[in-house]
């Protein structure tokens, strides 16, 4: 199963750095934050140039640079160039997601609507689709799935919950430690756990998919952290994205970007068995509609 969890590869240089960040070293922030915040003169800089500036050996940088999937600075330098070149030719407001104390109303939806792009854009970077493709065909043959989370995390997987029941799938979410706990270690070999966590390192949610991974059950993890305790525990890792603006703190953009994940998940379930799933979406739509 470890194999199948996502690679860091080459491409969206910027994406992968935000998404990794929590897990680098205090050494690599340090090129993480001068590249995020100067990478259009990075690309202009040799190796030497950068280790002076952030106050690293020139084999740290490489190292760096490995981690993110590329064979060397070299290649990086030039992913990183063709990405700004992109951004350069863009309306720069569009990824100013930042609300500002003199912004009205109008302004902020703007920017909220702005954000929502942006973090949407930032996932389907981030997303591995041979891992979708891998997991759809787990829950086909799944005996039941269970969405663990907690917190906003937690009202993602209750949405979840009531999607994935409408087309006739064996499910529940499970927003409580000691519910989780309970069903964590009831789980069998068959059964699917979808682990929900923006930051990767929510205790609870960690504990109860530790509990799975004992039981026998396959594990997945949606997260930003790929690199995070709950991504180490996870069979499969899909990544969502988490641009946002500073004053938003945990904003829609990211309840959006993990339904997104779960929704593309859904619609590759549906596209195995159209015809049943559409039968089973009607009987449960007649089911709630009458008196």
């Amino acid at each position: 199963m470890q194999g199948l969890k996502p690679k860091i590869r080459a491409g969206k240089v910027l994406d992968t750095i935000s998404s990794l960040y929590a897990s680098l070293t205090p050494s690599s922030k340090r090129i993480s934050d001068y590249i995020l915040s100067h990478g259009n003169e990075a690309c202009k800089l040799s190796i030497a140039e950068i280790s002076k500036i952030v106050h690293v050996g020139d084999a740290t940088i490489i190292r760096f640079c490995r981690t993110l999937g590329f064979k060397g600075f070299q290649e990086f330098k030039m992913e990183l160039a063709i990405e700004f070149s992109y951004l350069n030719q863009q309306d720069q407001s569009i990824f100013d997601g930042n609300v500002l104390p003199d912004d009205d109303v109008q302004m902020i939806s703007q920017k909220l609507k702005r954000s929502i792009n942006n973090v949407l854009t930032e996932t389907i970077n981030l997303l591995d689709f041979n891992v979708i493709d891998a997991i759809t065909t787990q829950i086909v043959k799944a005996e039941a799935i269970y969405f663990f989370g907690v917190g906003s995390s937690g009202l993602v997987a209750e949405s979840a919950k009531y999607k994935f029941m409408r087309i006739g799938l064996r499910v529940d979410a499970l927003t409580n430690n000691h519910f989780m706990y309970m069903q964590a270690s009831l789980l069998h070999p068959g059964d699917i756990v979808i682990g929900i966590s923006q930051s990767g390192y929510s205790v609870e949610t960690i504990k109860a998919l530790r509990l799975a991974k004992e039981a026998g059950a396959v594990t997945i993890a949606i997260t930003h952290n790929p690199r995070s305790a709950l991504g180490e525990l996870a069979d499969y890792i899909l990544v969502n994205g988490n641009r946002q603006g500073k004053l938003q703190g945990d904003s829609i953009g990211t309840k959006i970007a993990q339904m997104f994940v779960l929704d593309l998940l859904y619609t590759a379930l549906i596209k195995e068995d159209i015809t049943h799933a559409q039968e089973n979406k009607l009987k449960t739509t007649k089911a709630l509609n009458k008196n």
